[in-house]
């Protein structure tokens, strides 16, 4: 694993063909094949995700609320190296973090298959790797809207939420016909009113679980330097947040393999169905599934919906609101 910062012109934008101004810029050398649609897929909350972007370059854009400020990042495989250029108060943050969030810090070869269908899983997908983005809230606060609703009501709520709160991101990105945005701060979050909670199809028990874990912003951001199941239990003192959301977070904060998500509508009978057959598999029977991947029950998961093995639907669509996650 290698790295190097340059701060040399460079001429990147969003749109293709137009010109930019120069960010700052590091080269990535990972240590193994590395996909970055695989790496940073679980980062994007739908496909309007005003904080998020892939392009049909391979590129990926993303915008976030750093320690130090917001910053944009732009990341491009380049003959084996990723490329990454940053922009705004918080590009060198997220350069010096950059080999953490392409999973840099993480160890696939720790991972042994016991399922065939995993195994043909992981062979197909080399690229695999466990994002560590260092950030709680990010993805505290999606994750909060995702409970007990459908997924497109969540990302709903969120792009309407962050275009209308949050703020231009730092360079290219937050022009042109389809502008990225950074995610609201802590207070800004905290003074949303109530009528646009509503507006944005947030009830008010999810509302009032985000007010509550922004009042202790510091205290949730604490979370990243600590142990992934240490984490969960300082997410957890928030009244609101269970253990379906904690994992969540620290998937994606923590790049935490073990993480397995308990509490999903839909994930126990994907489990159960590829490994087992059984596509009424409950949390229980799931656990019991991914016994054998201790340690590493949150890539195994991952494998398997990687892996394509899905049981078809058989019942009607969930309606808006009844999908329980807490």
């Amino acid at each position: 694993m290698a790295g190097r910062f340059a701060s040399r012109p460079a001429r990147t934008s969003v749109r293709a063909g137009a010109a930019a101004a120069p960010g700052r810029v590091r080269t990535y050398v990972p240590d193994g094949p590395l996909d970055l649609g695989l790496v940073l897929g679980p980062l994007r909350r739908g496909p309007g995700d005003p904080t998020f972007r892939a392009l049909p370059d391979g590129s990926v854009w993303r915008a976030s609320l750093t320690p130090v400020g917001p910053g944009t990042l732009r990341v491009a495989m380049d003959d084996g190296a990723v490329r990454g250029e940053a922009w705004g108060p918080g590009a060198e943050w997220l350069l010096e973090r950059l080999p953490e969030l392409l999973g840099g810090a993480d160890d696939p070869s720790a991972f042994v298959p016991r399922h065939r269908l995993v195994a043909l899983a992981r062979h197909r997908r080399p690229g695999l790797r466990l994002t560590r983005t260092g950030l709680v809230l990010e993805s505290l606060i999606p994750s909060i809207l995702e409970q007990k609703v459908t997924t497109d009501e969540a990302y709903r709520a969120w792009r309407l939420l962050v275009r209308k709160y949050g703020e231009p991101a730092p360079g290219p990105a937050g022009s042109g016909e389809r502008p990225m945005w950074v995610m609201p701060a802590p207070r800004t979050w905290a003074l949303i009113p109530s009528w646009e909670w509503h507006r944005a199809g947030v009830d008010y028990k999810r509302a009032a679980t985000i007010l509550r874990a922004v009042k202790v912003a510091a205290r949730m951001e604490e979370a990243a330097g600590m142990e992934p199941a240490e984490a969960q239990a300082r997410l957890e003192v928030v009244p609101g947040v269970g253990p379906w959301t904690s994992a969540e977070v620290v998937q994606r904060s923590h790049g935490a393999a073990d993480a397995v998500t308990v509490g999903d509508l839909h994930l126990p009978g994907i489990v159960g169905f590829a490994l087992a057959g059984d596509r009424y598999a409950d949390d229980a029977v799931m656990l019991d599934l991914l016994r054998p991947y201790a340690g590493q029950r949150h890539r195994a998961a991952r494998l398997i919906l990687l892996s394509g093995r899905i049981p078809q639907r058989r019942a009607p669509r969930m309606s808006r609101g009844d999908i329980g996650k807490l």
